[in-house]
C-alpha cells in the first residue's frame, strides 16, 4: 500500500474528527436548559447558581475562552467532571460503562458476522432454495426491526412467561458467589440481551452477503473452476467466499464503530448498564459534560472504524487505491 494511500486517508481522519471536536461544543451549548440548574431544585439562589456556572467555566465568554479551553482539555484527555455523579471525572463515568457496552456489543458482533456470513454465502449460493427462502425472508424481518422490537417478544416469552432468564440487570443482587457462579450469574442475564443484538445485526450481514455471492456467481473464475469439476461446496469456500467479503468489510468496519452506542435501545429494554443506560441518564440530569464525552467517544470511534475500514479495503483490492 502506498504512503500517498494511507497519508491522504490519515489526513481526511483527522480534519474529520477536529471537525467533531468543534461540532461537539456548539451542539451542547444549542440545547435549551442550562446544567448549572440540573439540581432542578426551585430555591437555588442566584449565589448558588452563580457560583455553580463558575465552578464549571460557565461565567466566561462562549467565545474564545470556553471553546478554547475545551479543546485544549479535550486534546489533554481531560473530559471534564459530572453534574449527575457529584463531580466524578467524566472519563472514569464513561470506562465504568464502556465495559458492560463492549461486552455486549462485541459478543454480538462475533455472534452476527459468523451466522449472518455462513447464511448469506448458503442462500446466495442456493438462491431459491429451502434455505434462500427461508433465510432471506427472516434476515429482512430482523433487519427491518430495532432492537427493542426484537427485545421485548424475547423478555415476554423466556423471561416473563418460561422464567429460563432474569429480565434484567447485569447481575443478580446480593450473595457471596464464587468465579464460577459469577460467570454463570453474568451469563444469564447476557442472553437475551445479546440474542437481540445479534439477531439485529444478523439480519445485514446476510442480505449483504447473499447479493454479493449472486453477484461473485457470475464471475468468470467460478464458471472456470466448475468447468474443471471442483465441487460447489469447494467453490463456495475457496473461490466465491473469499472474494464475496470485499463489500463486507465496510459494513463490518461501520458497525465496530458504533460497537460503543449501537444498542442503546437494547441497553434500555434490559437495564444493562453500559453507554447506552448512560446516555439516558446523562440527558435527563442535562449532564452537559457527560454527554459531551458519550458524544465524542461515539463519533470518534465511527472515524477510526472507516479509517480502517478504507486501510482494509484498499490492501485487499488494489483498484481502490488508485
Amino acid at each position: 500500500m502506498s504512503g500517498r494511500y494511507l497519508g491522504r486517508k490519515l489526513i481526511q481522519a483527522i480534519v474529520t474528527v477536529a471537525a467533531i471536536i468543534l461540532l461537539n461544543f456548539v451542539l451542547f451549548r444549542l440545547m435549551p436548559g442550562s446544567p448549572e440548574r440540573a439540581l432542578r431544585n426551585p430555591h437555588l439562589t442566584a449565589e448558588v447558581i452563580a457560583g455553580n456556572r463558575a465552578r464549571w467555566g460557565l461565567d466566561k465568554p462562549l467565545f474564545p475562552d470556553q471553546l478554547v479551553d475545551y479543546v485544549q482539555e479535550t486534546l489533554t484527555g481531560d473530559l471534564g467532571y459530572s453534574i449527575k455523579y457529584r463531580g466524578q471525572p467524566v472519563t472514569d463515568v464513561v470506562l465504568n460503562a464502556m465495559g458492560p457496552t463492549l461486552l455486549l456489543i462485541g459478543l454480538g458482533e462475533i455472534v452476527a458476522i459468523v451466522i449472518g456470513l455462513a447464511l448469506g454465502a448458503r442462500s446466495g449460493w442456493v438462491r431459491g432454495g429451502i434455505v434462500d427462502r427461508i433465510g432471506n425472508g427472516l434476515s429482512l424481518i430482523f433487519y427491518s426491526m430495532p432492537y427493542f422490537v426484537i427485545g421485548m417478544p424475547l423478555i415476554i416469552i423466556f423471561a416473563a412467561g418460561l422464567h429460563w432468564f432474569p429480565t434484567s440487570g447485569m447481575t443478580s443482587p446480593g450473595g457471596d458467589k464464587d468465579l464460577v457462579a459469577t460467570l454463570f450469574d453474568l451469563g444469564r442475564h447476557l442472553v437475551l440481551p445479546l440474542a437481540a443484538v445479534s439477531l439485529g445485526l444478523i439480519g445485514a450481514y446476510s442480505i449483504l452477503m447473499r447479493a454479493s455471492i449472486i453477484e461473485t456467481r457470475a464471475e468468470d473464475y467460478v464458471t472456470t473452476a466448475r468447468a474443471k469439476g471442483l465441487a460447489d461446496s469447494r467453490i463456495l469456500r475457496a473461490h466465491a467466499f473469499p472474494n464475496a467479503l470485499l463489500p463486507m468489510v465496510t459494513l463490518i468496519a461501520i458497525n465496530l464503530g458504533y460497537v460503543v452506542a449501537g444498542a442503546i435501545t437494547a441497553e434500555i429494554v434490559f437495564t444493562w448498564p453500559g453507554l447506552g443506560t448512560l446516555t439516558v441518564q446523562a440527558l435527563d440530569a442535562r449532564d452537559y459534560p457527560l454527554l459531551q464525552a458519550i458524544f465524542l467517544i461515539v463519533a470518534v470511534s465511527v472515524v477510526l472504524a472507516n479509517l480502517a475500514a478504507d486501510i482494509i479495503y484498499g490492501y485487499l483490492d488494489p483498484r481502490v487505491r488508485s
